[in-house]
């Protein structure tokens, strides 16, 4: 069977490009053998990486540079021009480089460069740890972990999750997976191998069942004690489970792993009929890959609209309207009081049919280990700058940690899969002895059929939303400012526009950290 290759696009970059070829935007595609390269002009100088981004192929061309770095317009990646570098989840690889030749006017790819490496942290100091022990195998703990590696940390790194699977992309688990676009392949954070070869010791099914911050040890459920030097708790979240009756039976799903997920498909191979309980963005997620089934579907949801709360009327109303567009029943201002079989009887007293049940009210931080170990526990795990909880040597992030915001200059937990990556890898350098404060602004991403909503920043309130372009007609930008500030930016189909308010709001903290200092 002959082996089909994408189609290239743009110049010849091995014959060379003049500098009057670049755009304004100072971004040119072309390719270099086989492989699509991104072309970066930087004054003078002229870089080469790869033109996608290695989390899910964004085309950085349509990204954002900022001065020696590029940002995925997706996902808001970012990775270093001059190295390759990862920067900043959601990607982890490296982007491929490629060095440059400059004569006269011209410009030319030559072969792939040798991508330097972070440096090693001086153990002279003393202050780097010789064995780390990390609770929990979702984002948060992942992003420690491989960021340990990256950094050329040698010691030992033991990662304990109460899952039966390797780290996965869970953000997939509602969107496309769930929807049968994509493959199983695509689930693993890494391959199996990676554990090995990274000489970390990941452990399955492994309960914690106490710290003992004293001796520094990790005690298991089946009394085996892990002594650690550092240790950091990114245990997460778990789904709510209410007590009603009814929701005990084998039917009613929540979704937060990947066995979750595996059994609502299951489910879904023979169903007709499905009951999504809350209109959240995993609750709508579901609803919509459901809909890819071709399976009936009626959300049950407490507010007036979905996502109002977050999101303010304007796009509470937008999503509804897309969803019944695409066949969503809702049954908004109701709940549900019992589930009896396949009957779902709701507060107003109507009755639905549903083959199986999906509930997606929200999560609850995962805080037990903290409040048994004495840390000090405000609707998280209170944390400093630095990622460091009540007592030294240990360290939260994700979920779990209620950290100090300095873009919305308040104590904020959230729920998001990035922001659990990014903390993950600054939980990593601090936990080596250095002091890097977590700085990054909020960002999510949510996808709702051929829908894209990317939010940047944390407003948890707001007097005023300012809605730039038409959000019925899928183009719009919202602000959410408090006295004049704004908080967070919500989009569609505004990618540059999203970057482009990261990067304001990044600019307007160190401005005023500055004036602080001065």
């Amino acid at each position: 069977m002959t082996e089909v290759h994408p189609k290239l696009v743009g110049p010849d970059l091995v014959q060379g490009i003049t500098l009057a070829d670049f755009p304004e935007s100072g971004k040119l595609v072309g390719h270099c053998g086989d492989e699509q390269v991104l072309l970066v002009r930087r004054g003078a100088v002229v870089l080469a990486v790869g033109a996608s981004c290695t989390h899910y192929g964004g085309p950085l061309i349509d990204g954002l540079v900022v001065e020696d770095t590029i940002r995925c317009p997706w996902h808001h990646a970012c990775f270093d021009l001059n190295t390759g570098e990862a920067l900043r989840a959601p990607a982890f690889s490296p982007l491929a480089c490629w060095s440059v030749e400059q004569r006269y006017d011209r410009v030319f790819v030559k072969q792939k460069s040798n991508r330097s490496s972070p440096k090693q942290f001086d153990t002279r100091s003393g202050q780097v740890p010789d064995k780390i022990v990390i609770i929990g195998g979702g984002a948060a703990g992942f992003a420690a972990a491989e960021r340990l590696r990256r950094e050329h940390f040698r010691g030992s790194i033991v990662m304990l999750s109460s899952d039966e699977a390797p780290p996965v992309d869970r953000p997939n688990l509602s969107k496309d997976y769930l929807a049968g676009k994509a493959s199983e392949d695509w689930i693993p954070l890494r391959g199996e191998r990676f554990y090995a070869e990274n000489e970390i010791d990941l452990r399955l099914n492994a309960n914690v069942a106490s710290l003992d911050a004293g001796l520094g040890e990790v005690v298991l459920a089946d009394s085996t004690r892990i002594r650690y030097d550092r240790l950091l708790l990114a245990t997460g979240a778990e789904p709510v489970r209410l007590t009603a009756p009814g929701f005990d039976q084998p039917h009613v799903h929540t979704l937060r792993s990947f066995a979750d997920c595996k059994a609502i498909i299951e489910r879904a191979a023979t169903a007709r009929c499905a009951v999504v309980l809350g209109a959240s963005f995993i609750g709508l997620e579901v609803a919509a890959a459901l809909r890819a089934r071709n399976i009936e579907v009626h959300v049950v949801a407490r507010g007036k609209r979905p996502m109002e709360r977050v999101l303010g009327p304007q796009m509470g109303d937008f999503i509804r309207a897309l969803h019944e567009e695409k066949g969503v029943v809702f049954h908004l201002e109701n709940t549900v009081s019992s589930i009896d079989g396949t009957t779902v009887r709701l507060s107003s007293g109507d009755m639905l049919t549903a083959d199986f049940v999906v509930a997606g009210i929200g999560v609850r931080p995962r805080t037990e280990l903290a409040e048994k170990a004495g840390l000090t526990v405000d609707d998280g795990v209170v944390v400093n700058a630095f990622l460091e909880t009540s007592i030294p040597e240990i360290f939260a992030a994700g979920d779990i940690a209620r950290w100090p915001d300095p873009h919305s200059g308040e104590n904020i937990r959230v729920e998001h899969w990035v922001v659990a990556e990014r903390q993950g890898r600054t939980a990593a350098v601090n936990m080596l002895g250095h002091h890097k404060e977590f700085t990054a602004v909020p960002f999510f991403w949510s996808q709702h059929y051929d829908v894209p909503i990317n939010y940047v920043g944390h407003a948890a309130q707001w007097d005023e939303i300012v809605v730039d372009g038409d959000v019925t007609a899928k183009d719009c930008l919202l602000r959410f400012n408090r006295a004049g500030r704004t908080l967070a930016v919500v989009s569609i189909f505004r990618d540059i526009e999203s970057l482009e308010a990261e990067a304001e709001m990044e600019h307007r903290m160190a401005t005023e950290q500055s004036a602080q200092a001065e």
